[in-house]
């Protein structure tokens, strides 16, 4: 385990962390007033490499590892949580093409995903379908060398503005042995898209639900075989939760980094605000949190690496812990801002506001509980 990095990993953070100040931070308040969907930034982004992380070379990869992909995402969410979030999401979508796809599926997407000239969305959420992700309903009825899908689809980020859907599909019976996996173009014929979402944050990226109506998609998009879907799925979600929780522990440095500075200009009482005891040990347990938090991932991110057993647990560990300090930070973070904190033009509150999805998505905290359980319960029998 590693408790310092090395010279490469400094310089990749480095990287992600300049790129953040000089391309996204200066911007973020901005896409997230006007709902701006910055993919003229994320296609720079790609051509540092952040396109196709953890993709394999041959397709244009950057073959870096989940823990160089976690201090990627950390620094880049310094910027903007929302925008590194979808980030985040197009390289799990575009990573389920290389583990899981053909060599001819590989060469037909991941180059251009890599540059990001293409731009993916994963699929699986459905109004009746969060949590209990096996229950999905979309369904994909073979005919001849093509599916028709109906159904729909549910708060599915960057939908609408993306190229290629990802989507978990029901090809069998109920339950996870059912589940296919289907690349589908976004501009199929059958496909159409729900209005962008009002939400508390993650404006910086659409939300919208996607509809298949009789859609045709070949039978030469489907990764893998029949029947392991939720495979593919468990398996992308395992690093989608080390992302997301990079991109919390980025926006609540910032937002710990904003109070730092706030409390040695604001003074109250003849005093300025760092010489108060109380929030001196405020802001000492914010960073400590903050710290043990960004602990916790580099350890589960090193386990996925290494195809840890308890790779999977370790994940909904650090997703759990992670997730709700970011959030905590961030809201304490406000506070000491006091009213200032309220307004929009400190950027505190667009991080407060952002943080709090991460609680939910990738799996809610509450699942997260519910997996580490089982997982202790089956090792105690």
């Amino acid at each position: 385990m590693q408790f310092a990095l090395n010279e490469d990993q400094v310089a990749v953070r480095d990287m992600a962390l300049a790129f953040a100040a000089e391309k996204i931070a200066p911007h973020a308040l901005r896409w997230d007033e006007e709902k701006h969907f910055p993919v003229d930034v994320m296609r720079e982004a790609a051509t540092l490499g952040m396109g196709g992380i953890y993709i394999r070379e041959d397709v244009g990869g950057s073959a870096m590892t989940r823990f160089d992909a976690a201090l990627i995402f950390e620094a880049l969410a310094t910027g903007c949580p929302t925008t590194s979030a979808f980030i985040s999401i197009h390289n799990m979508a575009s990573w389920m093409i290389d583990a899981f796809g053909s060599d001819t599926q590989r060469h037909k997407w991941l180059p251009k995903l890599c540059s990001m000239e293409l731009i993916a969305s994963y699929c699986l959420t459905e109004p009746g379908a969060g949590s209990d992700a096996a229950a999905l309903r979309t369904r994909a009825a073979r005919d001849g060398d093509h599916y028709v899908l109906n159904g729909q689809k549910q708060f599915i980020s960057g939908a609408g503005g993306t190229d290629l859907l990802v989507a978990m599909v029901r090809t069998g019976g109920d339950g996870p042995g059912g589940m296919s996996t289907l690349v589908v173009d976004g501009n199929t014929p059958g496909v159409s898209y729900g209005a962008n979402e009002r939400k508390m944050g993650w404006n910086a990226q659409p939300t919208r639900a996607v509809m298949f109506e009789n859609a045709r998609v070949p039978v030469a998009n489907r990764l893998g075989e029949e029947g392991i879907g939720f495979k593919i799925a468990m398996a992308g979600l395992d690093g989608g939760r080390l992302n997301i929780t990079a991109c919390s522990l980025g926006g609540a440095q910032t937002a710990l980094d904003k109070a730092r500075t706030y409390m040695k200009e604001r003074k109250a009482f003849g005093k300025r605000l760092d010489e108060f005891q109380a929030l001196q040990f405020r802001l000492a347990d914010m960073a400590i949190e903050l710290e043990a938090a960004r602990t916790f991932l580099w350890r589960a991110a090193a386990a996925l690496d290494r195809k840890d057993p308890d790779a999977t647990m370790l994940c909904a560990m650090a997703k759990r812990f992670g997730t709700d300090v970011g959030f905590e930070v961030a809201n304490q973070a406000l506070q000491l801002h006091g009213g200032y904190g309220y307004l929009s033009e400190y950027g505190i509150e667009k991080i407060v506001r952002d943080l709090r999805v991460h609680q939910i998505l990738e799996g809610t905290n509450e699942i997260m509980r519910l997996i580490v359980a089982r997982k202790l319960i089956e090792g105690a029998r």
